[in-house]
């Protein structure tokens, strides 16, 4: 009987993936690898015939993890609630949850580390990183034109660039959580970003008014007043 060789496999992939995230792609050399996997160099060849390839399997077993992960969490929000809004706020704040229980730093983005190294893949491994961001902002921004329907922003907002917005949290916040040695810098940032839609659609607050100001050098202009009024 032949064996099965998926846990060989799936050991390469988690040593590469721990050692990227550590040095970089260039740094983690296949001798690195093996040792870190504790197989031989026979294995390592037998399922990878380039460093290229396994970067290319690497990739597209995040993708596939990151696409059901979000579509999990959508589906979890959505059976919660049937209102556009909290299903959004809801999302978030599973991955928010998820993040709180990090007793370490983020390790990192495998994604941003190989645009950080772009020139060391082909064009296929690339595409797949763009395939996921594109995914992704496509999903958050059909929630959010689901939520402007109901709630309109109490500030003009472009419904790409705000799905977008997550994107910037997320990898900001591993590489804050990791220079800070901060394990919930991840799960405080999703909280920033999920109490901010909650105040940009929210119905109950007060909509924002002009008022005149002067700036430091004497120009009058207008300011937005956003404090609520007291009771």
């Amino acid at each position: 009987m032949a064996r099965d060789g998926s846990a060989t496999r799936k050991a390469i992939m988690d040593a590469a993936q721990a050692l990227i995230l550590e040095t970089g792609f260039s740094a983690a050399s296949v001798d690195a690898v093996i040792t870190r996997a504790g197989i031989t160099k026979g294995a390592f060849f037998y399922h990878f015939k380039t460093k290229a390839e396994l970067a290319l399997a690497l990739v597209q077993r995040d993708a596939e993890a990151d696409a059901a992960h979000l579509e999990t969490n959508l589906q979890r929000a959505e059976s919660l609630s049937r209102d556009p809004l909290q299903q959004l706020l809801i999302c978030i704040g599973l991955y928010e949850e998820e993040m709180a229980r990090l007793t370490a730093p983020y390790p990192g983005c495998l994604y941003a580390s190989f645009i950080y190294e772009a020139q060391l893949f082909d064009a296929a491994t690339i595409a797949v990183v763009r395939q996921v961001f594109t995914h992704w902002t496509q999903r958050i921004a059909g929630k959010l034109e689901a939520v402007m329907q109901l709630y309109p922003p109490r500030l003009p907002v472009e419904v790409k660039t705000l799905a977008e917005t997550s994107l910037v949290l997320a990898e900001g916040a591993f590489i804050l959580s990791k220079v800070q040695r901060d394990p919930g810098a991840v799960a405080a940032q999703w909280r920033q970003y999920r109490n901010y839609l909650e105040l940009l659609f929210s119905p109950q607050l007060p909509d924002p008014v002009p008022r005149r100001g002067n700036d430091a050098a004497g120009v009058t202009h207008d300011k937005l007043d956003v404090s609520v009024p007291a009771k």
